[in-house]
């Protein structure tokens, strides 16, 4: 009893101290290109990983140990159902023939024939438990590839640290269809991605890397890399953004084969949900370009991220800029901030999502042409 006092106390104390949700005088200062405009869509409690079935519902993980789905997008005032929750930090979701996988540490966890009973939601099912047990990096973005494989990264359990490089620091695949499938390492080197995707054109994987810390304000960048083949390794943990030697560890070698990053991002920024935007709503400028949501930084003397990026890409996906598409929610001056994108999504009008788990929040960036003279 007393233990479950000392709980209650706790997440009271733990509500208090967390922002109570973003304000219309808050969205007012996101910054974005003419044309835009951002509203609240719906309150998610630390609201991470996002994923539409073909039916029109958005599932949402979380670090808080629930996962929710969103029902009646652009009808109205979504509703809300919360179909799990006492999971083991299920930021990751991904939909697949009806079925919602959930990342859970340790686990990739299934909830069969979910959008048909979201009032009685049914127990998760364990669909692999061949993944490390580590807290430390041990939240996962999932997604299916176009092979149809369910794509889990393994984050690093430390800083830095050379741990198991067939276990740790490392993106796999995984075939739900085949009870008892192991995972499969398709690439190494990476300490810590919370967001991929795969080019709409090429069909490759692009994903995030958050860097090390200890190095600085400056040092080291996090990455956007690009896997163009099977077990390229990407440095961790010798080197860092393909070219500057871990001081703690050297380099082993590692700098001069690890394959360099597309695009140095700020360090510390802590770039996490990465989509590629597929939509027709917005100009056809944006088409194809990569959206990034940077969280925010976290040990910076100044704060850095706390914003989306949108990186635009020539017809060979060669990076041709990289700025700032939303921001506001750090106020550079006081550096407070009242919300920190987790994650990014293209919805079914074309509109882009945005996953703030701060402010406990989904948006919407949508895009209205200007009014012809």
């Amino acid at each position: 009893m007393h233990l479950r006092n000392c709980r209650a106390t706790l997440l009271l104390i733990v509500m208090f101290l967390m922002p109570a949700g973003a304000t219309a005088t808050d969205l007012a200062s996101i910054r974005l290109p003419p044309g835009f405009r951002i509203e609240r869509l719906a309150s998610v409690p630390s609201a991470r990983g996002m994923v539409w079935s073909p039916g029109g519902t958005l599932f949402v993980g979380s670090r808080d140990g629930a996962v929710h789905a969103l029902t009646g997008y652009g009808r109205g005032t979504p509703r809300l159902h919360r179909i799990a929750e006492g999971l083991a930090q299920p930021v990751g979701v991904a939909f697949r023939d009806g079925d919602l996988y959930v990342s859970a540490v340790s686990r990739i966890l299934r909830l069969r024939d979910i959008e048909r009973r979201l009032a009685a939601p049914p127990a998760p099912e364990v669909v692999s438990s061949a993944y490390p047990a580590d807290r430390a990096h041990g939240w996962k973005f999932i997604a299916f590839g176009p092979d149809g494989l369910l794509y889990v990264p393994v984050g690093a359990p430390c800083n830095v640290c050379a741990a198991d490089p067939e276990r740790y620091a490392v993106i796999t695949r995984l075939d739900v269809r085949r009870p008892g499938a192991s995972p499969e390492v398709v690439a190494r080197g990476v300490r810590n991605t919370v967001g991929f995707d795969w080019h709409p054109v090429t069909r490759e994987l692009w994903f995030t890397d958050n860097g090390r810390d200890r190095m600085g304000d400056d040092l080291p960048p996090d990455e956007l890399n690009r896997l163009r083949r099977k077990g390229q390794h990407f440095g961790f943990p010798f080197c860092h953004g393909g070219s500057i030697v871990d001081p703690e560890l050297g380099d082993r070698g590692r700098c001069s084969d690890a394959e360099p990053p597309v695009l140095a991002l700020d360090a510390h920024g802590a770039a996490l949900g990465l989509r590629f935007y597929t939509g027709t709503q917005f100009p056809a400028a944006w088409r194809g370009q990569a959206f990034i949501a940077q969280h925010g930084s976290w040990n910076r003397s100044r704060k850095s991220g706390y914003r989306v990026l949108a990186v635009r890409l020539d017809a060979n996906g060669k990076v041709v800029e990289a700025k700032p598409f939303a921001s506001g929610w750090l106020d550079e001056k006081t550096q407070e901030a009242w919300g920190r994108p987790a994650d990014v999504s293209v919805a079914p009008d074309g509109a882009l999502l945005v996953s703030d788990d701060y402010a406990g929040a989904i948006y919407r960036i949508s895009y209205t042409p200007p009014a012809p003279r």
